[in-house]
């Protein structure tokens, strides 16, 4: 299963009133874990950036200036996130301003269906708790003090983490990495077996399978007393 974790920052909360993003991120999951494939762009806002909106990012709109439109990046976008679900931290106002964009760049959008909502997960999960991704981190023990200022990806990196102890908590010994190979190295006549990299894991001794003969005699007196039993017809 293909999932597309994704963060945008932006000059203000108005999509359709003129705001505009100036940086999206995203990170793609295979199976709940992370595969190293990320699209992240810088985006000139064509516009200024408040200060307000400066404060949370960092980003100008002189740094901006030089940086693709969106328009020049929509197809790229739509091509890594494909038809695969979306995660976000308040997906509303993430999707919103995706799909603005997309259609001012006559582009098709992308249905707010295929949204997850971690926010909305977090406060079914732990209702009445702060749901911010900072205090999910917190909650999580969710290592965010590089997060001086809001980052797309920095964000997205967050949220995939965030997601995966949401949806249960990542499995003892799972290491999130781009590829992960495990080397189990059989070794019976010592009575165990190792796996590579030094874990040791309990072998049970092999099960008889042929029945003893009290347990057949057991078994026939038990038919005995079954009318027209079906094993007697075999």
């Amino acid at each position: 299963m293909r999932e597309i974790v994704l963060d945008t920052e932006t000059t203000g909360f108005d999509a359709v009133g003129g705001d505009r993003l100036v940086e999206i991120g995203c990170i793609e999951l295979m199976n709940h874990v992370p595969t190293g494939r990320t699209f992240w762009k810088y985006i000139n806002p064509e516009r200024d950036v408040p200060t307000a909106a400066f404060q949370v990012h960092g980003l100008s709109a002189e740094f901006l200036s030089d940086k693709p439109k969106f328009a020049e990046v929509a197809d790229e976008l739509l091509g890594f996130v494909g038809d695969s679900p979306v995660i976000a931290h308040n997906a509303e106002f993430d999707m919103k301003f995706i799909n603005v964009e997309l259609e001012r760049a006559g582009k098709p959008t992308i249905p707010f269906e295929r949204a997850i909502d971690t926010v909305a997960m977090a406060r079914k999960k732990f209702p009445g708790a702060p749901a911010s991704l900072d205090a999910l981190c917190k909650r999580f023990n969710i290592d965010n003090s590089n997060r001086t200022l809001h980052g797309a990806l920095l964000d997205a990196q967050l949220l995939a983490d965030v997601y995966l102890e949401l949806m249960g908590g990542r499995q003892a010994g799972l290491i999130l990495t781009e590829e992960v190979t495990v080397r189990v190295d059989l070794d019976f006549t010592g009575g165990r077996r190792t796996a590579s990299p030094g874990i040791e894991l309990p072998v049970r001794a092999p099960r008889p399978h042929a029945p003893l003969p009290e347990e057949l005699a057991a078994h026939a007196a038990f038919i005995a007393k079954i009318k027209d039993a079906i094993w007697l017809k075999v």
